[in-house]
């Protein structure tokens, strides 16, 4: 009682925005499966989005050669020129698209440019059109700015992919932001070029709309050639494009990420960052270089190794009638709806929604999922597929003895 009364009283003094916000499901339920494994269970984690594979070392060494030579100052708000030139230099080369550096911001990681974007352009009477399922954070950083989100969803019947018609009945005179992911987390959809100009025709029609295209899982692809947004034909000055080195080149922890943007909306983003965090590390950027011109064998390496154990796990999940799978194009990750378990009692637990599915994994399996209600998708649950071959293995097993 003591300790309510405490929280209470805490709540009162933080703001509202604060008291309102949820904490990203992902990292709550990486809490929690820490917790169960504290109690002595084999806890097998499939809730977080991490490469379980170790950064290159031809990129440690660049960033252990750039310490030795010195370059542990601050850094310019949007990041080093080198890192910059060496970006521009991979969106021409890899997708077509011609930037100058003054069109770059690096950020610390690839939310923190998403947040930059959205705080620049938008504020308390927009709309923030959400494309369903989407990653977590788009929802909170949208209504961070007084903006309201709406969610333009879609389903498993199209692969997790809007279509024209949907966007052009969501979209109206407060549309100010269109936010996705290709390919896509959580659902690991890929847009083609032929979807996406598509998509690029209705938003012409609407000159006050801009879209953040973000491509951070755009080197783990198992077939569909990766297309950008703002290579459409209208689309680059309408189009904020995200990336950085966290997905294809194993750099979680280093935290970074980049946008690339018509040049007054870089300024913008910039100027907030300048408030924030300021330049991001010195050291990490340098070795960001040496990742961008450097070999990609390793990614190619790390997204064959993420098509074999998609194909392994859609195959292993078969038997489960009662989970629907849309095959992912990239990403790592398995989005299964879940809903014809919905009203079903299983060892005495009553499954009424994607939420007590997952706490039902953790709880009689052991495994750590996520709920598709924290990415807009209350039918589905997600499983990430960024582990070892014998985890998935023994994840499988689990999940065919639970539901047997």
């Amino acid at each position: 009682m003591f300790k309510i009364s405490i929280t209470k009283t805490m709540n009162k003094k933080l703001s509202n925005f604060v008291n309102n916000m949820q904490a990203p499901a992902t990292l709550a339920m990486a809490q929690k499966a820490r917790e169960v494994a504290a109690e002595g269970h084999d806890v097998i984690n499939l809730s977080i989005g991490e490469p379980d594979f170790d950064t290159p070392q031809h990129i440690k060494d660049a960033c252990i050669a750039a310490i030795q030579a010195g370059h542990t100052s601050y850094t310019p708000v949007p990041g080093i020129l080198a890192l910059r030139e060496a970006i521009c230099n991979k969106l021409k080369r890899e997708n077509g698209l011609s930037y100058q550096p003054s069109q770059i911001v690096v950020s610390t990681g690839a939310k923190q440019s998403i947040a930059n974007v959205a705080l620049a352009l938008l504020q308390e009477g927009d709309e923030a059109v959400l494309i369903t399922p989407y990653w977590v954070s788009y929802l909170t950083i949208a209504e961070m700015t007084g903006a309201k989100a709406i969610a333009l969803a879609a389903d498993i019947s199209n692969d997790f992919k809007v279509t024209a018609k949907q966007l052009k009945d969501c979209l109206n005179e407060k549309s100010k932001l269109v936010i996705f992911s290709s390919p896509c987390n959580p659902t690991g959809a890929v847009y083609t070029k032929s979807e996406l100009e598509a998509l690029a025709e209705v938003l012409r029609e609407f000159p006050n709309v801009y879209v953040i295209s973000d491509e951070i899982y755009e080197h783990i692809n198992f077939g569909a050639q990766h297309a950008s947004l703002a290579s459409i034909d209208g689309m680059y000055e309408k189009t904020i494009t995200i990336n950085g080195f966290s997905k294809g080149y194993a750099m979680t922890g280093w935290r970074l990420g980049y946008l690339a943007a018509p040049e007054w909306i870089a300024k913008a983003a910039a100027k907030i960052q300048g408030q924030f965090t300021s330049g991001t590390c010195n050291f990490n950027q340098h070795a960001a270089v040496t990742a961008l011109n450097g070999d990609m064998q390793p990614t190619k390496d790390m997204t064959a190794s993420y098509h074999k154990r998609r194909d392994m796990m859609i195959e292993l999940l078969k038997p489960l009638t009662d989970f629907q799978f849309s095959v992912p194009d990239g990403a790592f990750y398995l989005f299964p709806d879940v809903s014809r378990l919905f009203g079903k009692i299983i060892q005495g637990v009553s499954l009424k929604s994607a939420d007590d599915v997952v706490e039902f994994l953790l709880d009689k399996a052991h495994i750590a999922t996520v709920t598709g209600t924290a990415f807009g998708d209350s039918n589905c649950i997600r499983l990430s597929i960024a582990t070892s071959e014998d985890k998935l293995r023994e994840a499988a097993e689990r999940l065919l003895k639970l539901f047997a």
